[in-house]
Parts: structure tokens; sequence; C-alpha cells
């Protein structure tokens, strides 16, 4: 049998995870060459969650496996420059390989947020355009982004430029 076949789907807030829950696209949008151990770690992934990616879980997650590539939950930009970084940035150095998920819209600010996760560490930046949720709707991050293409290329291009690090997008198939 596979890996996990007998075992029971975990419940979150007294539902099951969707597919959406669990898988997700990354498209590479720069020109930087990868690391061949995040080459690797693309072949198994933890998809973000919110509520549930925090560094308790990924620690956990990192004692199942070496390999995975392991995200964050979703931080917004609004979150990291004017909140308390550390509470939303710092991870155990065990968790690399890791990406930072952020969530937000103008792309000064998602350049800002993409630089100080390269400095703290990050393996890689990752922009959702995929969430779903109303609260993060509401807010003009996630999902509805996929009607906005150029205002995400822009987005991407300004993370691109002030990073080091692969900057990706998490998207869904359709709106």
């Amino acid at each position: 049998a596979a890996f996990g076949a007998a075992l029971p789907l975990p419940q979150w807030k007294g539902r099951s995870p969707s597919v959406n829950h669990v898988h997700h696209r990354s498209l590479t949008m720069t020109g930087n060459p990868t690391s061949p151990e995040l080459r690797e770690a693309r072949k198994l992934s933890v998809a973000p969650m919110m509520d549930y990616t925090d560094r308790f879980d990924r620690y956990f997650l990192r004692q199942i496996s070496k390999r995975a590539l392991l995200y964050t939950e979703m931080v917004t930009t609004g979150a990291i420059i004017h909140g308390d970084r550390d509470r939303h940035l710092w991870f155990e150095e065990a968790e690399h390989p890791i990406v930072l998920q952020l969530g937000g819209s103008d792309p000064k600010a998602l350049a800002q947020c993409a630089k100080i996760g390269q400095d703290y560490g990050y393996d890689e930046i990752n922009l959702n355009v995929g969430c779903p949720s109303e609260r993060v709707s509401s807010g003009f991050f996630g999902a509805c982004l996929m009607a906005k293409p150029d205002l995400v290329a822009e987005c991407v291009g300004e993370m691109t430029a002030a990073t080091r690090v692969p900057v990706t997008v998490k998207h869904r198939i359709g709106i």
C-alpha cells in the first residue's frame, strides 16, 4: 500500500480538506536558478494552510520528511511591514527548505517583504494568487488577483527585482 493509504483524512475545523487545501501549483517566475535541494524538494511539498502550517506544524512535518518543501501560512504585507516580524517570519533552521508565502497586491510592499523574507533566510518567496477566502479577497489579495494578470505580473516583477531567491506564484486553474 502507498504511504498513508490506510490513514483516515484528518479533520480541520469540522471538515475534510479539499484538494485545494492539499495541492497547489507554483510556477517559477524568475530567471534565478534554483538549487538542487529546492528542485528535489519540489517533488513533495506541503501546501500553505492558514491557521495550520505555523512554525510548530512545519517543525513536526520536517521530522516526517527531511526533503519536503514547506510553506508558511500566508503572511500579509501589512503584517510584515507594520507588525511583529519575528512572530510572523522566524523559523527553525531545521525547517529548510522553506518558502515564505506572501499575501498582498501592492508591488512595492510585496518587493519590500520579499527582501525581508530573503534576509530572514527563506529559500523562496511565493505570492498567493489562489486563496478563495472571502476574508482574503476583501483585502484585495488571493484568488481575486487572478482577474488582474497585469497587476500580478507587476508584483512578481518588483519582487524578483528585490530578491535573489526564486519567486513563485500560487494560483488556481480558474477563478
